[in-house]
């Protein structure tokens, strides 16, 4: 019998414990060089919500990649119980591979509390059913690109994106840094709000730094072109589905030095806005695809 993606997705974040603070996570191919980054997001937060000894919601984290996940090699998690306060908890994971940390990560938790509220205004945008999905790339043209690409746009992915705006990223145009995407799991799962959590790390990673290629005329598609996510920022505001749609409005404030910074709001098809994100990314054009290889994703 054969595995639904979002199957794989979710024995993806659940993690092996080794120890009481060590957790082990394998890796999956899904057409990227490295190990994607949402797969570590996602799996990081994972490890740190298994160490909460009492009911507290993650409400951010902040990540930094440190160098490229093996995607042949399994992770292993190590959580740092930082701090148990009256209303907050502090936990840092480290990822490592090869003995090397690749990635570091810090989420702070707090138990629920009333307050006071206000929020950005969702923008105006079709909503998902009047969206078509992305259209598939013709034969003829998926024949020429680099066998990478060709499993990244042929995959049958966990989640469905529907842009609002699309963009032809194997010629794309120059244009301003915006975009709105529409996305959701493709099959329901359950209710238990820490899965939801750490699906929404792994989908935050889709889309954001693309962003910021927009006014250059440059995808991540082009073999020319060198991009990694350096840093990546994410709060949750407020209870979501991750098998319901939700928009993604994302923008880029600011590309310079060979890097490009992206943020992203959230908002549920009520036009609630339960999470935010930022992340800071490398953004390389080198000479030939062939130099590509040759430049190390972050030396």
């Amino acid at each position: 019998m054969t595995t639904s993606p979002v199957s794989e997705l979710i024995e993806l974040l659940s993690l092996e414990r080794l120890e009481v603070n060590l957790f082990r996570g394998q890796s999956r191919d899904i057409g990227t060089k490295y190990v994607f980054g949402g797969q570590v997001l996602g799996q990081a937060l994972s490890a740190a919500q298994s160490t909460m000894t009492e009911p507290r919601t993650a409400h951010s984290l902040h990540a930094y990649f440190l160098k490229a996940g093996d995607i042949e090699a399994p992770i292993v998690y190590q959580v740092d119980r930082t701090r148990d306060g009256g209303s907050f908890s502090v936990r840092r994971v480290t990822a490592i591979q090869h003995g090397q940390p690749i990635f570091f990560l810090a989420a702070s938790f707090q138990k629920d509390e009333e307050g006071g509220e206000h929020q950005l205004t969702m923008p105006e945008v079709p909503m998902p059913e009047d969206v078509d999905p992305s259209p598939t790339v013709p034969p003829q043209v998926m024949a020429k690109l680099p066998e990478k690409i060709q499993r990244w746009l042929s995959r049958q992915g966990p989640f469905e994106f529907r842009q609002v705006y699309p963009r032809d990223e194997l010629k794309p145009p120059k244009r301003p840094p915006y975009q709105q995407v529409w996305f959701r799991l493709t099959e329901k799962v359950g209710d238990a709000a820490e899965l939801h959590r750490a699906l929404l790390a792994y989908a935050s990673d889709f889309h954001l730094l693309g962003t910021a290629t927009f006014p250059h005329g440059i995808s991540y598609y082009q073999p020319n072109v060198q991009m990694a996510s350096l840093d990546h920022a994410l709060w949750f505001h407020r209870p979501f589905r991750a098998d319901d749609w939700l928009l993604y409005s994302l923008d880029s404030p600011s590309a310079q030095g060979g890097r490009g910074l992206a943020r992203g709001m959230i908002y549920d098809r009520q036009g609630r806005l339960v999470a935010s994100t930022a992340q800071e990314g490398l953004i390389r054009v080198v000479q030939s695809a062939a130099a590509v290889g040759q430049v190390p994703a972050k030396g």
